[in-house]
């Protein structure tokens, strides 16, 4: 057997060491699967607002202002919910605060189905963003972790490409059932995946970086002598590689804020503003255009039905786009691409709302419309691979649930805004305010962004030195 076979000769190396050693098998896939799906049904569930919320006004009789609020509704639990898992899961584990999370939304989707007000809707719709809040950082961490350098980016990247399919899997569910259930029983549906999270108490292990940071070293050394063997399993063979030794990072565990306090350490600091700063205008320019993608339509003189067709079409750009930029990400690096799809969506968020300020020309509004999806849910595949890079292991969750949460209120206040600026200046100031959003996230990375490509998560951390 090759060094590694052994749990006496492993132990000596650290979980980064073998599991960076691990050829990507079919194991790793299931993996990523199971916590994709789990990611396309939260976004599915939050992306369905975007289709329900023209039907939703209708019948509560609400201003654009007030259906603004509702919108942004999910987005202040989301604040609360990326804020919490963070600190949770660096404190007491990934799995577990990835399992209640879902559990969570499953509840809270299935409330909102029962709402028969506005005030009641809002605050279910609250509920289901805590819990979605509290699993996208916890994806991308435990992805990021279990995913060896080489290919880690562009799984993490693929793995959000589940949002845009989750968008266009909301759009259509919602073109077909809308007309015949309505939207009450649409969130119904949508609560029934929350089920899902059997399967990840059954195949998705902790992460052993994360068990040994926190001490927990036989339990590290049984659960990834657990992945050693199914990685051989996968792959139809008896040995695997030989560990390389990397650079080693201290354990630190401590208490519940102790990773709060590390991401704005002097090492980490302007990290921490830099992904702040992106998160926050990215967002803000984001949703504060996609969730009213359908509503504005609506809002041109678009039937519903229409208008969620075409909302439907235009996201269907977003699929080419985060799977260019799955690939891009190992090719040209995190920084460039993250600059590149940010301009590119800002421009043409631009040209859409001209475009429709114009005669509102359905083929331009559509060919600008697939070309801003195709660079922002590009933009998305590139933060969701960078933010958990810029981290270590015992503060990694903390940091990137944070950097969410600054996304979120970004993604609150562009669903306030834009209900205040649409009476005013139309769709072209709306668009052209998310544009400059995108600008400003831009420049931050051109400036302050470091490349992370290629690095292991420990070499992208503070190492200590390493004793044999």
């Amino acid at each position: 057997f090759g060094l590694g076979e052994c749990g006496m000769e492993t132990r000596s190396f650290s979980a980064a060491e073998r599991l960076e050693r691990l050829p990507i098998s079919g194991y790793h896939r299931i993996i990523f699967i199971i916590i994709a799906l789990a990611f396309f049904f939260d976004s599915m569930d939050l992306a369905m607002m975007t289709f329900l919320l023209g039907s939703i006004k209708a019948e509560f009789g609400l201003s654009t202002a007030q259906a603004g609020l509702l919108a942004s509704s999910s987005f202040f639990g989301m604040v609360v919910g990326a804020s919490l898992s963070g600190m949770l899961a660096d404190r007491f584990g990934r799995k577990p605060v990835f399992q209640w999370s879902i559990v969570l939304w499953g509840i809270a989707s299935y409330l909102c189905s029962t709402a028969q007000n506005v005030e009641t809707l809002t605050l279910f719709r609250i509920l289901l963003g805590i819990g979605m809040g509290m699993e996208f950082p916890i994806a991308q961490s435990m992805l990021s972790e279990l995913i060896p350098a080489k290919r880690r980016g562009r799984y993490i990247a693929l793995m959000d490409g589940f949002w845009p399919l989750g968008f266009v899997a909301a759009g259509v569910l919602s073109y077909f059932l809308l007309p015949v259930i309505g939207w009450r029983d649409i969130f119904l549906v949508l609560a029934v995946p929350a089920v899902f999270v059997l399967a990840i108490r059954f195949f998705i292990p902790e992460s052993p970086r994360w068990l040994e940071q926190a001490g927990h070293h036989d339990e590290a050394d049984k659960v990834l002598l657990r992945i050693e063997d199914r990685v051989r399993t996968s792959l139809g063979r008896s040995d695997l590689p030989e560990p390389i030794r990397l650079p080693r990072v201290a354990s630190t565990p401590g208490h519940f804020f102790s990773a709060l306090r590390q991401i704005w350490s002097p090492l980490y600091r302007q990290r921490t503003m830099m992904i702040w700063s992106v998160w926050f205008f990215a967002l803000l320019g984001f949703y504060g255009l996609t969730s009213w993608l359908s509503a504005l339509l609506q809002q041109s003189g678009f039937a519903v039905t229409q208008s969620v067709y075409y909302t439907v079409l235009i996201s269907l750009g977003g699929i080419p786009g985060f799977l260019m930029a799955a690939w891009l990400v190992e090719r040209w690096g995190r920084k460039p691409v993250c600059v590149v799809t940010l301009l590119g969506g800002g421009v043409m968020a631009f040209l859409y709302g001209q475009s429709a300020v114009f005669g509102g020309n359905v083929s331009l509004l559509i060919t600008s419309g697939l070309l801003m999806q195709f660079f922002l849910f590009g933009m998305w595949a590139v933060l969701y691979t960078y933010t958990p890079e810029l981290y270590p292991t015992s503060a990694r969750a903390t940091g990137s649930g944070f950097a969410l949460a600054i996304g979120r209120v970004g993604s609150l206040l562009g669903q306030l805004v834009t209900g205040l600026v649409f009476p005013r200046t139309g769709q072209g100031g709306v668009f052209a305010l998310g544009a400059m959003c995108f600008a400003i996230a831009a420049g931050v990375v051109w400036m302050f962004g470091m490349e992370t490509r290629g690095k292991t998560l420990e070499e992208l951390s503070e190492p200590v030195v390493v004793t044999d």
